[in-house]
């Protein structure tokens, strides 16, 4: 079934159990595992495609797929495959991790998104596109369902509870009142498709270090093959589609794979860094995906960590119409169990990222250089977990080469120059 296919027609039969908002990865796996222990689902997506526009890159780990048993996925959905990447200094040293086997894939997201509602559907969710929820229904300081605005007007659809997958604007999460995520730790995204790239490894992604391209964060090369990528950047502070312009032309290493590169498709997106929301949910509400900051505050990448949460939301919500209790007090269950399994490594990631945006362009060449010469690569090999990244130091916390590195981390941290 193609998109085309999935129905914007609803078959109402009388009040949807629960309504999703946003028909993103995150929105439609908590809409088939709903369904598929017989919740009547409705998924509202504003868009009249789904997956469509796409604002994310599609670097997703395997590992984190067969763990939710989406992988292996069809053939047409994945661009690539990696074994590993290469980290490029602010000074031009470089740090590369290969796998003897792929750990990562590049999908194209909107034959993603689109694969996950199909799954969705098949499942028993219905699927309204065009249907852009405005504003929630509250009553007694329940929420009762939603607004909906539509080509043919304004309609209030009730439901018992709503699952809130829109992303990052966070607009029913601000009218409930609850703490949103952190604005000060939302960075401005650019990503871009392009052909004509050069000298590139199709095993391997690229990662750029440094605050005259990507302040804040960093830049990224991710081969498709046949002379095509991805790339893109983040930053804290000035203009993403300057900084990709410079980064392409300017870049010691990226201008010798991108300067003869022709951008030809582009789009802008926020990222958020801050960790989870202080209370993703309330009376008869959930919260997941960006509109959760359920991201890895490392990389930014939210499509596993947001699908992993997404999932518990469904088994809480499930749990809820049985009981016939869909107060926050019962709800909350869903933060607590999201924090048994994300909390050590979000509040590591959390860490790593704050002591990163402590340290000069000077300290994180030394931080490369340190990798390099320790032989980290070796120790690396052992990780079988780039989405727990807590875990995963753990797992190799033994390694003398990782007790050196940790030493010399804490020494920049306490000696770091923003």
């Amino acid at each position: 079934m193609d998109t085309s296919q999935i129905t914007s027609v609803h078959l109402m039969k009388g009040v949807p159990d629960v309504i999703v908002v946003g028909g993103g990865p995150c929105g439609s796996v908590s809409a088939m595992h709903l369904a598929k222990h017989g919740a009547d689902v409705t998924v509202f997506e504003e868009h009249g495609q789904i997956g469509l526009p796409s604002h994310c890159a599609g670097h997703v780990s395997i590992s984190g797929l067969n763990r939710l048993r989406l992988f292996p996925l069809p053939a047409k959905i994945i661009e690539s495959t990696f074994r590993g990447a290469t980290f490029h200094s602010p000074g031009g040293g470089t740090f590369s991790v290969r796998f003897s086997s792929p750990v990562t894939c590049s999908v194209n997201r909107a034959l993603f998104d689109t694969y996950i509602a199909e799954m969705a559907t098949a499942a028993g969710a219905t699927y309204e596109l065009e249907s852009r929820v405005g504003s929630l229904l509250i009553k007694d300081k329940f929420v009762k369902g939603v607004v909906v605005r539509k080509k043919g007007g304004t309609e209030s659809v009730p439901a018992k509870i709503v699952v809130d997958a829109e992303g990052v604007s966070s607009r029913l999460v601000k009218q409930l009142g609850l703490r949103t995520l952190d604005r000060c730790a939302l960075l401005n995204a650019v990503e871009a498709e392009v052909e004509g790239v050069r000298n590139v490894d199709p095993d391997m992604v690229e990662v750029f270090l440094g605050k005259e391209y990507a302040p804040g964060f960093y830049a990224w090369l991710m081969p498709k093959g046949n002379g095509n990528a991805k790339i893109g950047l983040a930053a804290r502070s000035g203009n993403p589609k300057e900084l990709l312009q410079r980064f392409m032309f300017k870049h010691r290493a990226a201008s010798d794979k991108l300067r003869m590169a022709k951008i030809v498709q582009i789009a802008f997106h926020p990222v958020t860094l801050g960790g989870p929301i202080q209370a993703a949910y309330s009376n008869g509400f959930l919260v997941v995906g960006d509109a959760a900051s359920h991201v890895k505050p490392t990389t930014g990448g939210g499509v596993i960590l947001g699908m992993t949460c997404a999932e518990i939301a469904a088994q809480v919500g499930v749990e809820s119409l049985r009981g016939d209790d869909s107060s926050a007090s019962f709800l909350s269950l869903y933060q607590k169990r999201c924090k048994q399994v994300l909390g050590f490594d979000m509040n590591i990631m959390l860490r790593t990222r704050r002591m990163l945006d402590a340290m000069s362009d000077r300290k994180i060449g030394e931080l490369i250089s340190l990798c390099t010469t320790l032989g980290l690569d070796k120790t690396l090999l052992n990780v079988k977990d780039i989405d727990f990244q807590g875990k995963s130091l753990l797992h190799i916390l033994g390694s003398p080469r990782t007790l050196s590195l940790l030493g010399y981390l804490f020494f920049l941290y306490l000696t770091a120059n923003p």
